[in-house]
């Protein structure tokens, strides 16, 4: 993990990350200033505490007990989750304001890894239609053309490429992980949130 030096003052609200694809242009890829996300409470506590604050680094990674809101900060960083509050700015972009086809054009510069592969998974699908959906959703790849680059997603991951008919219940647990890195890898997006790899 390299760490870089912040421009502007440390505020304990404020996330920095580069990516590697921008770290000769000094350009931040993600800012974070003060997410938030409230989900309403029918019994029980809430308790708040800073855990941290985070710099700038190419890397990050969120540590925490069980039920922090790990899972919760990277989705409402991609917006799967709308925050309460705070702004997402994506490569200069505030993700919090966009709808609809500017959101959908985002994504694929945005992907996540979800912590349990198999509830991310379609049942119903077979792992090349899994894995091949992003190209056709983005217009990046049809025919023979998506065929051959799930083929070689599934080599990046580690899988056999003829693969491609099975279903997700014909894998393992550590291979349907794989599957789902092979779908966020599919649109070689620029940012990538890993919930819980294995």
């Amino acid at each position: 993990m390299a760490v870089t030096t912040p421009t502007k003052p440390a505020d304990p609200d404020y996330v920095r990350l580069r990516s590697t694809a921008t770290v000769d242009s000094g350009k931040n890829l993600l800012d974070v200033k003060a997410l938030k996300m409230h989900f309403p409470l029918t019994q029980g506590i809430i308790f708040q505490r800073q855990v941290g604050a985070v710099r700038a680094v190419e890397t990050l990674g969120l540590v925490g007990e069980s039920g922090c809101g790990k899972s919760t900060t990277g989705r409402a960083i991609l917006q799967l989750y709308k925050p309460t509050a705070g702004a997402v700015l994506f490569d200069g972009v505030e993700l919090t304001k966009l709808g609809g086809e500017a959101m959908r054009k985002m994504r694929r510069r945005m992907q996540m890894i979800f912590q349990d592969p198999y509830a991310s998974l379609n049942p119903r699908m077979t792992v090349g239609n899994i894995i091949g959906e992003p190209l056709e959703v983005h217009d990046l790849a049809r025919g023979k053309e998506k065929t051959e680059r799930v083929q070689e997603l599934l080599r990046v991951v580690g899988l056999n490429p003829y693969f491609t008919n099975r279903y997700p219940h014909e894998f393992s647990g550590g291979q349907r992980q794989r599957i789902g890195i092979a779908r966020a890898l599919a649109v070689e997006p620029e940012f990538i949130v890993c919930d819980e790899p294995i």
